[in-house]
C-alpha cells in the first residue's frame, strides 16, 4: 500500500490532540518502513480499529499476517511482551516487533470471525476453555493491577466531576469502597487482559479461538473476566450480565463476589471517555450494585 493511509473512522478521536495528529501524520512513513523491513505486501487497514492501525499483510512466502501500528498509549505498551509470554497458547503469535515504531507483526486469524457471532452460551463455552491457558504467572514488566487500580482511584472523582457528574455519587463511592478492599487482598498474580471482550477473540485454524489485542496487567484471575462480564457483545441486559458473571465465576473456579467487585470498579473507571459517559457502562454498574 502506497501513498496516503486510509484512517479507520474509529481512529478519528486521535485527531483531538497534537500528539495524535503527529502520530497520524507519521503513519504512512512508518507503514512503508515496516513493509520494507519485513518484506510485506500490505492491504488497506481493517475498518474497525480504534486504538491502533491494523492492516492485513502477507509475508514473502505467502503466509497471512497482520501489521499493527500502535498508538503510543500506556494500556498497549506491553502487548508484544504479553504475546511473547503466551507464545501462541490461546493468543495470536507475535511474528516480529519493532519497539521504536510501536509496530507488531502478528499471526492473522483465519477466518477471523469474532466470538460474538456465536450464541451467548456457546461463546462462554469457548471462553471457559480458553482462559485457563492465558492465566500464566506474571510479574515485571507488566503493570500490577493494584498500581493500575490506584490510578483509577485518583482519576475517577476528578473525571466524574469534570464530566458534569453524569451518574449518582453512590456509584462512585461504592466503586472506591470495593477498590480499597480488592486491590490489597488479591490472590496469585497472573497475566490478565483488561480488554478481553467477545470482539477480541477470533475464530482461527491453528486453534478454534485466539485472543487478539491484549491490554495486559499482572493481577488475580478474578479480574481477567471483567471485560467479558461487562461487554455488550454477548447481550446487554441485567439478565445477560448476571448470566455471564455466574457462569464464568462457577466454571472457572473464581470468587463470584470478587469478579462482581472488579467489574463494578473497572467498568466505572472506564465509564467516561472524552468527557462523556460510555454507552452501557453505567447501566452495568447499576445492575451489579443492585444485586448486592
Amino acid at each position: 500500500m502506497n501513498g496516503d493511509v486510509p484512517i479507520p473512522e474509529g481512529l478519528g478521536w486521535v485527531r483531538g490532540t497534537a500528539a495524535g495528529r503527529a502520530w497520524l501524520s507519521e503513519l504512512p512513513d512508518r507503514l512503508a518502513a515496516c513493509a520494507a523491513r519485513w518484506s510485506l505486501r500490505v492491504g488497506p487497514p481493517f475498518p474497525y480499529a480504534f486504538a491502533s492501525l491494523a492492516a492485513p499483510a502477507e509475508l514473502p512466502d505467502g503466509t497471512p499476517a497482520v501489521l499493527k501500528l500502535q498508538y503510543p498509549d500506556a494500556e498497549s505498551e506491553h502487548e508484544a511482551t504479553a504475546l511473547t509470554h503466551w507464545a501462541g497458547a490461546g493468543a495470536v503469535r507475535l511474528l516480529a516487533h519493532d519497539a521504536e515504531r510501536r509496530a507488531l507483526l502478528i499471526e492473522r486469524c483465519m477466518p477471523g470471525t469474532p466470538l460474538h457471532d456465536l450464541p451467548a452460551g456457546h461463546a462462554l463455552d469457548a471462553v471457559v476453555a480458553l482462559l485457563p491457558r492465558l492465566f500464566v504467572p506474571a510479574g515485571p514488566p507488566f503493570t500490577p493491577l493494584a498500581e493500575e487500580a490506584a490510578g483509577w482511584a485518583d482519576r475517577m472523582p476528578v473525571t466524574w466531576d469534570r464530566a458534569g457528574r453524569p451518574y449518582e455519587r453512590r456509584l462512585l463511592d461504592a466503586a472506591l469502597g470495593l477498590l480499597a478492599e480488592l486491590a490489597p487482598s488479591q490472590g496469585e498474580q497472573v497475566l490478565v487482559n483488561q480488554d478481553l471482550h467477545a470482539g477480541n477473540v477470533l475464530r482461527a485454524t491453528r486453534d478454534p479461538w485466539l485472543v487478539i489485542d491484549p491490554k495486559p496487567l499482572a493481577g488475580e484471575r478474578e479480574f481477567g473476566v471483567v471485560a467479558m462480564v461487562r461487554g455488550a457483545e454477548l447481550g446487554h441486559s441485567r439478565q445477560a450480565v448476571r448470566y455471564r458473571l455466574d457462569r464464568l465465576s462457577a466454571e472457572l473456579g473464581l470468587d463470584r463476589e470478587r469478579v462482581r467487585g472488579w467489574t463494578v470498579v473497572q467498568t466505572l473507571a472506564w465509564g467516561i471517555a472524552d468527557g462523556r459517559p460510555v454507552p452501557g457502562h453505567i447501566e452495568v454498574v447499576r445492575w451489579l450494585l443492585g444485586e448486592a
